[in-house]
């Protein structure tokens, strides 16, 4: 099975529901509202399944990304697709571990954009976004893709909430670091 990115580019996916590729009214809003952050940023894309949203970022001219997936069946296909697309002048790497784990490791990198989307019913909404904080730039965001229903509560001090979007069952809940 695959998707289809940026104009005529697709990219493979997992065949079931293992690894839920995000919505492409979810990821063409997400792209549409980062459209001027992404040029030459470090992208972070955390329980990364196909690894579509980091192949868009590449597309859309990521100069670095880094995907971090639980799936070893994943990480394989991850690691095609970025390998497809990548350029000479950008550069991935692909974690396939736990991602908090993998959040502990990857310190001391500036993140500019994350983009985290674990399974809806997941308890890793709290650990990550705890642990996300000393990973990011400044001026970095990121996005949490959720159930509509489900409430973040809990976030961390040193995240703010700015932005809250809706599409279908789907949330994405924006967040930067608190001042």
């Amino acid at each position: 099975m695959s998707i289809r990115i940026s104009g005529a580019i697709s990219v493979k996916t997992l065949a079931g529901l293992a690894t839920r590729p995000t919505p492409s009214k979810v990821r063409a809003a997400v792209f549409n509202i980062w459209q001027w952050k992404i040029k030459r940023s470090h992208w972070l894309d955390l329980c990364a399944g196909s690894g579509a949203m980091s192949a868009e970022a590449l597309v859309k001219g990521a100069s670095f990304v880094t995907a971090i997936e639980m799936s070893r069946v994943a990480c394989k296909l991850i690691e095609q697709n970025l390998e497809k697309i990548c350029k000479s002048d950008q550069g991935f790497k692909i974690y396939c571990d736990d991602v908090v784990k993998s959040l502990l490791k990857l310190s001391p990198h500036s993140f500019d954009l994350v983009y985290f989307d674990p399974p809806y019913q997941s308890q890793l909404y709290i650990p990550v976004l705890a642990a996300i904080a000393p990973l990011m730039a400044l001026q970095a965001i990121i996005a949490v893709e959720h159930d509509r229903n489900r409430r973040l509560d809990q976030i961390p001090t040193t995240l703010q909430l700015i932005d809250q979007r809706t599409y279908g069952q789907t949330s994405v809940s924006f967040f930067t670091l608190a001042n």
